[in-house]
């Protein structure tokens, strides 16, 4: 039985897989000596929400609060707290917490902790040995080895975003090693594409989308494009044969990748950051083998790495394409993002939870 003392939190958050999202009450810790106590003005709206919610991935832990895309302004801090100050803006991402002694927490690679990270939700929060809530609520309460500053001078309700969609295609373009002339294509321009396209294009890279239609054409173009191919065209495709040094493939659903490895140059590699499970059909390694390609994964990125694309973005003025939405519309939102039907984030006004 955990001893530390909490406090009642206004929430929205679902009982069941089937329960839609509705207020309730949770219990926040009280500030420890490393903690920072956030006042959430903002909060994104993530399909790993949706699906957390449904129970899609299994294992959600009920009741359920999500969200992990928070920007909100510290109004407490514990006694040994060096980082932040109460006013401070601050952002949360996916994480709250990990091991931070194995050796990808070492070297700031958090997200991929080998005893696991403490998600923002559905984790377990160790002070209080019970599931972690997320961003759908008043406040959090988090060690600020897992707070981010967030630079002032941006939109901070379309920074939200960053601190997932952002971090998530942010990731491999720094891994990747992405710069001034790298040609980079993403597939898919959803939440993750258009920042994908943005963060490509703001690191000095040719970027091309590919669409399987051309009604996505010049919102591509707007969002920084040069080029858009029409995957479903076997003669642009044809085209663009051997020319890709990186693909970020969004695609949150089963699809056929290889038309799109056969697009990469020598030693290009295709990156999988939208779609969980097993590929159909099956991966052709020939083309692989004969040009030394390559089809990974990726997941969020680390603190620093996170801390690394907000400073980024606040220099280069780079922020997410918002749709703000008040708390008790996230049910209609959730419909919303099944049919694809946001441009491209949805964002919580967190004012609205607390009227």
């Amino acid at each position: 039985m955990s001893t530390t003392n909490t406090t009642n939190v206004k929430a929205f958050g679902v009982e069941s897989k089937v329960a839609d999202v509705k207020q309730m009450t949770i219990e926040r810790r009280n500030v420890l000596p490393k903690d920072v106590e956030i006042d959430i003005l903002f909060c994104g709206v993530c399909h790993s929400d949706l699906h957390t919610a449904r129970n899609d991935w299994g294992g959600t832990l009920y009741p359920a609060v999500p969200g992990h895309e928070i920007v909100g302004k510290v109004t407490a801090v514990g006694n040994e707290v060096s980082k932040f100050k109460v006013g401070d803006v601050v952002g949360v991402g996916c994480m709250v917490d990990s091991c931070r002694t194995c050796e990808s927490c070492k070297h700031d690679l958090e997200q991929y902790c080998l005893n696991g990270f403490t998600g923002t939700y559905n984790g377990k929060d160790k002070h209080l040995n019970r599931q972690t809530f997320g961003g759908y609520s008043e406040k959090v309460v988090v060690d600020e080895a897992f707070v981010l500053r967030v630079p002032e001078n941006l939109d901070l309700a379309a920074v939200s975003p960053l601190l997932c969609a952002g971090i998530t295609t942010w990731s491999p373009l720094r891994h990747w090693n992405v710069k001034e002339g790298s040609k980079v294509a993403v597939v898919g321009l959803g939440g993750l594409g258009h920042m994908a396209v943005k963060l490509a294009k703001g690191l000095g890279a040719s970027v091309t989308l590919f669409s399987r239609t051309p009604d996505k054409i010049q919102d591509a173009k707007d969002l920084g494009a040069d080029e858009v191919i029409i995957s479903t065209d076997d003669s642009q495709m044809k085209s663009v044969a051997g020319k890709f040094d990186l693909i970020i493939d969004t695609v949150p659903s089963i699809h056929d990748v290889n038309p799109y490895v056969a697009t990469l140059n020598i030693n290009g590699t295709l990156v999988l950051v939208g779609y969980l499970g097993p590929l159909d059909p099956m991966l052709n390694s020939v083309p692989m083998i004969m040009g030394r390609k390559s089809v990974a994964g990726s997941v969020i990125g680390g603190i620093a790495e996170t801390q690394e694309l907000l400073d980024f973005c606040g220099k280069h003025n780079i922020v997410s394409e918002i749709e703000m939405i008040n708390m008790q519309d996230i049910n209609g939102a959730y419909e919303r993002m099944l049919k694809s039907d946001v441009k491209y984030r949805f964002v919580i006004d967190m004012a609205s939870l607390k009227n």
